[in-house]
């Protein structure tokens, strides 16, 4: 059975531009790379939107922060995907910066009561081996922590958090990173996101992309393919990697 490719459902886009890894300004334009029936030999997940819904506790977390200092929360608005450590140091005098971040951890480890798992995500992670998946997300680890065991996911063996780099996403290193961790090359690896800054570093990495709408709308979102849910899509483990199809059933 073939599935139809509505525009409702999926997205495809023709052309990006992206940011080679290592160079610091040479742009290039790249082909887009097939997503579906192809096989990759790990997939890479972000987490906040991209396998649990934590939008409401992270807005209530900034917005009581912004509270506390005076601040605008206009900001929110183009930051998701970003590290809080950098949304913090772009905000605040660098002589405030240790408490204001601290001050945000603690607001947000203790705003997890109604964190929960997006459709599809359990089911894409226990569909895949133990050594060909990962979690790479701009949360610290403590918070990470916090919000996986609050929505009840299993995270895989490698989960890369922004302790874990040096230069958090829309910079490479973080797919690169959990990649080089399951000892797999980048290229050949899925990643899928739901937010600008990770696809960016996603691309950078030379990762495969596959966008997933809903704290983005699929305009906004520039990848090889964008799809509204986890559950439209089908992950089968093989002896040669992740092959990754659309769910007919």
């Amino acid at each position: 059975m073939t599935r139809k490719k509505d525009a409702a459902s999926m997205t495809q886009f023709t052309e990006r531009t992206i940011l080679v890894s290592g160079a610091d300004t040479a742009e290039v334009s790249r082909p887009l790379r097939p997503v579906i029936d192809q096989t990759f030999d790990a997939v890479l997940f972000d987490m906040d939107g991209t396998l649990i819904d934590s939008t409401p506790a992270v807005r209530r977390a900034w917005f009581a922060w912004c509270a506390e200092r005076g601040l605008d929360p206009s900001f929110l608005e183009g930051a998701h995907g970003q590290p809080g450590r950098d949304i913090v140091a772009s905000l605040v005098p660098p002589e405030e910066f240790d408490e204001a971040f601290e001050r945000i951890q603690q607001i947000e480890i203790a705003e997890v009561s109604d964190v929960t798992i997006l459709p599809g995500a359990a089911e894409a992670l226990s569909a895949i081996g133990e050594n060909r998946k990962a979690i790479v997300t701009s949360c610290t680890r403590p918070l990470a922590t916090a919000r996986i065991t609050a929505s009840g996911l299993v995270p895989p063996r490698v989960v890369v958090t922004a302790d874990d780099v040096v230069r958090g996403k829309p910079h490479p290193e973080p797919f690169a990173s959990g990649a080089q961790r399951l000892g797999l090359d980048p290229a050949r690896c899925l990643v899928i996101e739901d937010a600008a800054a990770g696809l960016r570093s996603a691309q950078d990495a030379g990762c495969t992309t596959l966008a997933v709408a809903g704290t983005h709308v699929a305009a906004d979102l520039s990848a090889d393919l964008v799809i509204n849910s986890l559950v439209e899509l089908k992950f089968l483990a093989t002896a040669s990697g992740i092959h990754v199809a659309w769910r007919t059933s």
